[in-house]
């Protein structure tokens, strides 16, 4: 599935409620969702991670949904040519 396929997914699911609370409780929902994630990492737990990688995602395609962002179409347009700043593959930054 690509990226579009995702978000339409999502909001197939989910935009109806999520709409209704907002973004700003969206937003919470979404940084309680990378708080497990980073928790999972922390503790080494690999039988969550792909859960929570699912559900982080998940809300960030909400949180553009909700936004009116497509995220495959900024995301292709911000690291098509490499990295943003040096254009590099792999980046060649300091």
């Amino acid at each position: 599935m690509e990226i579009s396929g995702f978000q339409r997914l999502i909001e197939n699911i989910y935009y109806e409620r999520d709409s209704r609370r907002g973004l700003a409780g969206t937003q919470m929902w979404f940084a309680e969702e990378v708080g497990e994630l980073t928790r999972a990492l922390r503790r080494g737990q690999q039988q969550e991670l792909a859960g929570e990688f699912a559900d982080v995602l998940a809300w960030l395609a909400t949180l553009a949904s909700i936004s009116g962002i497509d995220l495959e179409a900024v995301a292709t347009a911000k690291y098509a040519e490499g990295c943003p700043r040096c254009r590099g593959t792999p980046c060649v930054c300091d």
